[in-house]
């Protein structure tokens, strides 16, 4: 596979790579562990040059440094960008001390998106996400707001970001019943360290034909291949803000590690060869501070995972997800089906009803 080899995003007519590219570390910005204009250049032309074609960013990523790089980047450029699936998101508010800077009420969502179109030097966007969820607004005022400006042709699609099951199943449900602009993707955090989405979020995706774009795929790089057991923390800009994995979390690495020996590839192309192998459409975002780590990740567009390998990455990894989800495995089945397989899912048997053939 490769990054031309493009995948409908969601219920859509929005065609786009395997893989995103994430901005986020576009920009030395005092707060964040970013690259140079320079260094976020030749990453996103070697990105473009290949074929890829989605590129995803927010309004305070490196305060407003991120979009201002990929503004600049398609004004050199001209007639680049309406070839490129340009996103951003709003919610963060990037004024101290306006409490109407941020957040996702409608003239909040307006300004931010002006300002956003302003960065990047464009008409419109491709895909405007929710980053984060507004407890204090409704969701019809976001959701009518976030049509309107459909309507207006300033954003084409609408997405989510880090919003409960719940409200983002009350946001759909809304638009589609009003004639609404409806949900197309999620963007959640989703790797082999963190499978959480999996409880709610995943399973409402696929049954709404809604696409998930995991963020922060290698958690935090701990999936890179750079992190080793005994081998202690490597020194790297992250580091300083996230730590090093657990134990735990190195059971999973080096299960991840030990795969990808076999396969002779890196645990990072392993980490999201089984992103892509999830159920539904999956795109992950990649992100890179150099242009060798975005290489190195599209090294996961070459393999492909084996049956058996999929199965022991799933099992090392298996999350302890929230109730009600662990009665909707096993015990479910064996309450449904009684000892037969149904599409595939074998089940057990009550245990009182092998005790007694008697029926009331």
């Amino acid at each position: 596979m490769s990054l031309d080899q493009y995948v409908t995003l969601g219920r859509s007519g929005l065609r786009v790579s395997p893989f995103a590219l994430g901005a986020m570390t576009f920009g030395e910005d005092p707060g964040g562990a970013g690259c140079s204009v320079e260094e976020s250049e030749k990453i996103l032309a070697s990105y473009l040059d290949l074929g890829g074609n989605f590129v995803d960013t927010a309004n305070f990523y490196t305060n407003g440094h991120s979009e201002k790089i990929l503004g600049d980047f398609f004004a050199a450029q001209p007639g680049r960008r309406q070839h490129v699936v340009l996103a951003s998101k709003f919610f963060g508010n990037m004024f101290p001390g306006d409490p109407n800077g941020g957040g996702a009420g409608r003239a909040s969502i307006i300004a931010q998106l002006e300002q956003t179109l302003r960065r990047l030097q464009t008409d419109y966007l491709d895909l405007y996400w929710l980053h984060n969820w507004d407890r204090a607004t409704p969701i019809e005022e976001t959701m009518r707001t976030l049509d309107d400006l459909v309507r207006a042709g300033k954003i084409r699609y609408v997405g989510f970001s880090n919003t409960p099951a719940w409200v983002t199943a009350q946001a759909q449900t809304t638009a589609q019943l009003r004639g609404w602009t409806p949900l197309i993707a999620l963007q959640v955090e989703y790797s082999l360290l963190a499978r959480t989405v999996e409880g709610e979020l995943a399973p409402f995706a696929r049954d709404q034909g809604i696409a998930l774009t995991p963020w922060s795929p290698l958690k935090n790089g701990f999936l890179s291949g750079k992190y080793r057991r005994g081998a202690g923390t490597p020194e790297s800009a992250r580091t300083a803000y996230v730590g090093g994995p657990s134990e735990a979390e190195f059971d999973v690495i080096d299960v991840v590690a030990a795969i990808a020996g076999e396969l002779g590839t890196t645990s990072a192309a392993v980490s999201l060869a089984w992103l892509r192998a999830r159920p539904g459409t999956v795109v992950p975002i990649v992100g890179a501070r150099r242009l060798e780590h975005l290489t190195g990740n599209l090294a996961a567009l070459e393999i492909s995972l084996s049956a058996g390998q999929l199965a022991r990455l799933d099992e090392v990894s298996a999350p302890t997800l929230d109730y009600p989800a662990p009665m909707h495995g096993a015990q479910r089945a064996m309450l449904q089906f009684a000892g037969t397989t149904v599409d595939g899912e074998p089940s057990a048997v009550y245990p009182p009803l092998l005790q007694s053939d008697v029926r009331y």
